[in-house]
C-alpha cells in the first residue's frame, strides 16, 4: 500500500448555488485534473492519489453535494426554485460549473464508481471544458429502473420494496443507524476490496466523518431509491470527448465481464484490467493506478 503525504493540500470552500461545497487542491503547473468520489466517500479517497498527480499537474479533488464535507441539503426543506440535488444530473452540472469558475480552463476528469457517471454527465453539458476522461470502475447501475427486468426475481421485486420501506422515516433511521457504524462499514469495505490490509482505520475513519452531519440521512434515502438518470451506456454514446477504463478484477459490484462491454464504445480507447483489485482501485492499489493515469494524462496534453 503506497501512502503520501497531503501537507500541501489546500482545503477550499467554493459556493454552488448556495451550497457550501469542500474541495481540495494541490499542484502548480501542469493540466488540470479534476478527481471525482463515489457513493459515501470524499476527497479523502484520492489521499494517495493527489499527492503523485501533482507532480505534473494542478489537481483538484471534490466532494459532491451531500457528500464529504460539503453541504447536505434536505430535499423536502429546499426553498422554491432550488435545485433538487442527489441525481446525476445535479452532480454533473456540480461538476461542470465547478470547472468553470474554479479551474477556469479544460480539465482532465477522473471519476470513481457513480462519480464515473457524474464525470461524463460534466462532459456533455460543458464539452469545452472536458480533455478526457479516466473511468475507475464505473457505476453500471444495475438497480436502474431500466435494468431491472434483467435481475433475478428476487432482487427485481425486492430493491421496490427497499425503496418503499426507506421512504418511512422511522425504518430509514434505523437502517441508516445501523450501516453507520463502524463494524458495519468495515464489513461493507472488506466486500469491495479485495485486499483487507488496504481496509484501513484511517479509512473507516474517512468513511463514517459525514455519517453524523445534518442531512446525511437524507443523502442516503435520496440516493437508494433513485432509479432514474443516465445509464453509463446512454452517456458513453454522446460523449464529446475520449475516454479510458480501468477495472479491479476482483470488483464484487460492477462485474469486469459488464465493463468490457462498455469498453466498446468508440470513445474508450483503452481498456486497462487490474488484476485481483476491488471496486476501488485508486485507493486499493494506488502504486498501479497512478502510473496509468500519470501517462494518460501527459499523452494526452501533447
Amino acid at each position: 500500500m503506497t501512502t503520501s503525504t497531503l501537507s500541501t493540500t489546500t482545503t477550499q470552500t467554493w459556493i454552488w448555488q448556495g451550497f457550501p461545497i469542500c474541495y481540495q487542491a494541490q499542484g502548480d503547473t501542469g493540466p488540470a485534473v479534476v478527481l471525482i468520489h463515489g457513493f459515501g466517500a470524499s476527497w479523502w479517497h484520492w489521499r494517495h492519489n493527489i499527492p503523485v498527480l501533482a507532480q505534473d499537474a494542478r489537481v483538484y479533488a471534490i466532494d459532491l453535494i451531500g457528500f464529504g464535507a460539503s453541504a447536505k441539503p434536505i430535499p423536502g426543506e429546499l426553498k422554491p426554485g432550488e435545485q433538487v440535488p442527489y441525481s446525476f444530473e445535479t452532480w454533473g452540472q456540480q461538476i461542470a460549473d465547478f470547472c468553470t469558475e474554479v479551474v477556469g480552463e479544460p480539465v482532465f476528469l477522473v471519476g470513481n464508481s457513480i462519480g464515473c457517471i457524474a464525470a461524463m454527465q460534466a462532459a456533455i453539458y460543458a464539452p469545452e471544458q472536458t480533455l478526457g476522461i479516466a473511468l475507475i470502475n464505473c457505476s453500471l447501475r444495475l438497480l436502474h429502473d431500466r435494468k431491472r427486468q434483467n435481475l433475478p426475481w428476487y432482487r427485481r421485486f425486492g430493491a421496490p420494496l427497499v425503496q418503499k420501506l426507506l421512504s418511512f422515516t422511522p425504518i430509514s433511521q434505523f437502517f441508516f443507524n445501523q450501516i453507520a457504524k463502524p463494524q458495519t462499514v468495515r464489513k461493507i469495505l472488506l466486500q469491495a476490496y479485495a485486499h483487507p490490509e488496504a481496509v484501513t482505520d484511517e479509512l473507516i475513519d474517512i468513511m463514517m466523518a459525514p455519517a453524523s452531519d445534518p442531512g446525511a440521512l437524507a443523502v442516503f434515502v435520496a440516493f437508494t431509491s433513485y432509479g432514474q438518470g443516465p445509464l453509463p451506456e446512454d452517456l458513453l454514446a454522446v460523449l464529446p470527448c475520449p475516454a479510458i477504463m480501468l477495472w479491479g478484477t476482483a470488483d464484487p459490484w460492477e462485474p469486469i465481464a459488464l465493463g468490457r462491454e462498455l469498453a466498446k464504445f468508440p470513445q474508450v480507447q483503452k481498456f486497462i484490467p487490474l488484476e485481483g483489485v476491488g471496486h476501488c482501485p485508486q485507493d486499493e492499489a494506488p502504486e498501479l493506478v497512478n502510473p496509468i493515469l500519470q501517462a494518460w494524462i501527459e499523452e494526452n496534453s501533447n
